[in-house]
C-alpha cells in the first residue's frame, strides 16, 4: 500500500483534505509506552496551519483523538489509530479544479490515475494537510528515539536562495504581497544515531529517509552529507579519515562529509541531510491551464487560501518523516 510505511515501526496514513477527518494506524509502539501528549501537541502545533504571517489563513485545532491502541494513557500492544478532525475547509474554492488542473500540482496526474471520481477539494490526498498524520507518527517515535539519545533537529537553511533570517522575511513578505510563492531549503541533523542502522542497497538509511521524506508532497530533493558538492570534490577531499576517540575507543571521523552513513549503513556520526521544497503551486498570480471537459487551452486563477511558502511548517515533517525511517531502523536492529 503506497499509503503505508515501515517494517517494523509501521503506520498507514488515511484521509483527505476535506474529508471529515484525516488519520493514522501505527504498529509497532511497545506496550507500556505513555505518549506525552502535550509534546505531541506543541509539535503538531509547528505544522498546523494559521499559527503564522506566512501560513494559510485556514485554521485548524490539529488536535489528535487516539480513538484505539492506548488504555489508561499507555499503548497496549494494540496498533493505535489516531483521528484529526477538519474543521475549517472551503470546498467550494476548488469547483473549478474539478475541470482545469492547477500548474505545478497533482490535479492532473490525479485526473489521468483516478478520472472524474477523485477527491479535488483542498488537493484531496495529495494535499499537504495529510502531514498532519504523519507528525503523528513521527512524533511518536522521536519520543521514543529520545529515550534512546537520540534526537532529530531540523531548521529553515535557506528561503529563495536567501539565508539571512531578516532576508527571508523580506522575501516572504514580496511574494505574499505579489500573489506568489517560493521554495527553499531545509536541514537535519540526527544526533547519537548508533551506528549500524540499515541495510545495503535498497534498504540503506538513505533509501528509508528519503521515502518517508517525499510523503511530504512539496519535496523535490534531497542530499546527505555533502552532497552534490561530493561531485567537484577529489577522494582526498572528500574522503572522512578515522580516528579513535575518547576511553571507550569509539571509531569517529574527523571530517562528515559522508553525512553520518556509509554503504547505506549509519557511521555513529550525526546523520546530516538537505531537503528542498518547491514553490506551493497555488498562486493567485494568472497561469495557463487548460479545460479537461471542453479540451481547451484557458488561464486559472486559483482561489482559496494558501502558504506563500510551506517550507517554515514543512520543518517537523522532516523531523517527523527522518524519526519514522530511523525508529523502524532502530527496531530491525533487535531483531
Amino acid at each position: 500500500m503506497s499509503n503505508s510505511f515501515g517494517s517494523r515501526y509501521r503506520f498507514t496514513i488515511f484521509g483527505q483534505s476535506h474529508a471529515p477527518a484525516i488519520g493514522v494506524t501505527v504498529e509497532g509502539l511497545p506496550a507500556g509506552f505513555a505518549p506525552d501528549m502535550e509534546a505531541l501537541g506543541a509539535f503538531l502545533a509547528r505544522r498546523a496551519p494559521g499559527r503564522g504571517a506566512w501560513s494559510t489563513t485556514r485554521r485548524e485545532a490539529d488536535a489528535p483523538e487516539f480513538i484505539a491502541g492506548l488504555v489508561d494513557g499507555h499503548t497496549c500492544g494494540a496498533p493505535v489509530t489516531a483521528i484529526i478532525r477538519n474543521t475549517d475547509a472551503r470546498s467550494a474554492d476548488y469547483d473549478e479544479l474539478r475541470r482545469v488542473p492547477r500548474p505545478g500540482h497533482a490535479d492532473y496526474t490525479a485526473f489521468v490515475k483516478y478520472g472524474p471520481g477523485r477527491d479535488v477539494a483542498g488537493g484531496g490526498q495529495f494535499s499537504g494537510r495529510l502531514t498532519a498524520p504523519l507528525c503523528i507518527a513521527g512524533g511518536l517515535a522521536l519520543q521514543l528515539l529520545a529515550k534512546e539519545g537520540v534526537t532529530v533537529h531540523a531548521r529553515v537553511a535557506s528561503i529563495g536562495g536567501e539565508t539571512d533570517p531578516a532576508a527571508m522575511e523580506r522575501l516572504l513578505a514580496e511574494v505574499k504581497a505579489a500573489g506568489d510563492s517560493v521554495g527553499g531549503v531545509i536541514e537535519c541533523v540526527c544526533a547519537n544515531v548508533p551506528a549500524g542502522l540499515g541495510e545495503p542497497m535498497f534498504g540503506g538509511m538513505e533509501n528509508r529517509i528519503s521515502q518517508a521524506l517525499f510523503a511530504i508532497p512539496a519535496a523535490k530533493g534531497v542530499e546527505f552529507g555533502a552532497g552534490f558538492a561530493v561531485g567537484h570534490m577529489r577522494g582526498s577531499e572528500n574522503n572522512d579519515p578515522f580516528y579513535f576517540d575518547g576511553e571507550n575507543g569509539a571509531v569517529r571521523t574527523r571530517t562528515n562529509h559522508h553525512g553520518g552513513i556509509l554503504g547505506g549503513i549509519t557511521s555513529g556520526m550525526p546523520l546530516v541531510f538537505r531537503a528542498a521544497f518547491k514553490p506551493t503551486p497555488s498562486i493567485a498570480i494568472e497561469q495557463d491551464s487548460v479545460d479537461l471537459e471542453r479540451g481547451e487551452n484557458v488561464k486559472l486563477t486559483v482561489r482559496g487560501r494558501h502558504d506563500p511558502c510551506i517550507v517554515p511548517r514543512a520543518v517537523p515533517c522532516v523531523e517527523a518523516a527522518a524519526a519514522a525511517a530511523l525508529y523502524d531502523a532502530l527496531l530491525e536492529s533487535r531483531c
